[in-house]
């Protein structure tokens, strides 16, 4: 808007013309400013249209990655105690497997004191047996 304005005097005050034409400018440039204040506010509110859904995207993708993230460590915290699960159950298995291992060893080694004294009987039979019969080779010899 301009500044003051100076009017022409007339008979009864101003010129009617004056003021009128003055008015009509002010009006024109008040209508200017008032349509450019609109179209920056129209500007303004599709900008804000625009980060407004950007930041609705973002939040929705923050959401997303945040679940996301829940389930893998939720997943990792399964896996591990699956693991944990496995690897106790193979301990236990191999203990056992082990146990099983060192009673077979020692059933054995008892089966071989007894073959081994079962062999120390044969043999004193066998020895016993050959002595005998050498004492009778040798009475039939004398003979």
């Amino acid at each position: 808007m301009s500044g003051e304005k100076m009017f022409s005097a007339s008979f009864f005050g101003f010129k009617k013309k004056d003021v009128n034409s003055y008015l009509e400018k002010m009006n024109k440039e008040y209508e200017e400013k008032i349509r450019s204040k609109e179209k920056d506010i129209a500007d303004i509110k599709a900008q804000y249209r625009d980060i407004k859904g950007k930041y609705d995207e973002l939040n929705s993708s923050i959401a997303q990655l945040q679940e996301d993230r829940e389930k893998i460590a939720n997943a990792i915290i399964t896996a591990q105690e699956k693991a944990e699960a496995i690897l106790n159950e193979a301990r236990k298995q191999a203990t056992d497997e082990k146990k099983k291992l060192e009673r077979q060893v020692e059933e054995e080694k008892e089966k071989l004191v007894d073959i081994k004294q079962e062999i120390k009987l044969i043999k004193g039979e066998i020895v016993h047996t050959l002595n005998k019969y050498e004492g009778e080779l040798s009475k039939i010899i004398q003979e």
